[in-house]
């Protein structure tokens, strides 16, 4: 299989190492920099707990300059993940993302400078495959119950609220359901915030607690019964298969894709 250059941003965060023994791991994965807002000019092994002799840059068009990578993995934060991810696009490196966030107007401008340029893209709100799978067994279960709250349960570094999967969720969930107001018509909020964000009727809560890692139930209610579907991840290594899968994907592709579930069959 041809190798794929790989440029890592945020190695050291805790999705960041993982990405960076993935790539190590993979025999046809070569990581060729990372990008990092401290530490440039070194190379990773000089940063405590990494082996890799990859360089580590600041300046990202230097990286993609003196690198000429094929991939960008962002694994940052929201707003830096959208910063670099049009850098990316910009100079041909094929971003794949996976900070939450981007509104519906970010993702059509990276859309269409994505198809303008012919070039791969992946932006994945959540790569585990199970949240995937939880994703897409939910959509099919809101075509035949229309009572619907979603809990997303995260650690308490988490930036964003609702997460990027509870938000893409709901967004599946209402192209198979009519926007419908739940619970009581004469319902009232005795305290602001206690039935969740509102997204065509459907009710989601964040939870933001130390010890989570990621976390989300989607429960469906019915006269007399109630579906459950759940998925746990227990820690940053299940995100990895996801994070693998769309490496290989992108290089294939020639127009942005937005959710793993769009490269899963």
């Amino acid at each position: 299989m041809e190798q794929i250059k790989i440029v890592i941003a945020g190695p050291r965060g805790r999705m960041g190492k993982e990405a960076v023994a993935l790539v190590e791991n993979t025999e046809h994965f070569t990581l060729v920099g990372v990008i990092d807002r401290i530490n440039n000019g070194k190379v990773l092994h000089e940063v405590e707990g990494f082996t890799s002799n990859a360089p580590i840059y600041s300046d990202i068009l230097m990286c993609f300059q003196e690198t000429k990578p094929d991939v960008l993995i962002d694994l940052t934060t929201p707003e830096t993940g959208k910063f670099h991810t049009e850098i990316a696009i910009t100079h041909g490196v094929r971003p794949v993302v996976g900070t939450t966030g981007f509104t519906k107007e970010e993702l059509d401008r990276l859309s269409a400078m994505a198809q303008e340029r012919q070039l791969g893209a992946i932006i994945a709100p959540n790569f585990a495959v199970g949240a995937v799978l939880m994703m897409k067994f939910s959509q099919m279960a809101a075509k035949y119950f229309q009572d619907i709250e979603i809990i997303e349960l995260h650690h308490d570094q988490k930036l964003d609220a609702p997460s990027g999967t509870a938000v893409k969720t709901a967004e599946l969930l209402s192209t198979v359901r009519d926007a419908k107001k739940q619970g009581h018509p004469d319902e009232k909020e005795t305290i602001a915030g206690a039935r969740g964000a509102d997204y065509d009727g459907i009710r989601i809560h964040s939870v933001r607690l130390p010890g989570l890692i990621a976390h989300q139930e989607v429960m469906f209610g019915g006269n007399g019964q109630m579906l459950s579907i759940r998925h746990d991840s227990f820690n940053r290594t299940s995100f990895m298969s996801g994070v693998k899968l769309s490496v290989e994907t992108v290089m294939k592709l020639d127009l942005l894709v937005y959710g793993l579930e769009n490269i899963i069959e």
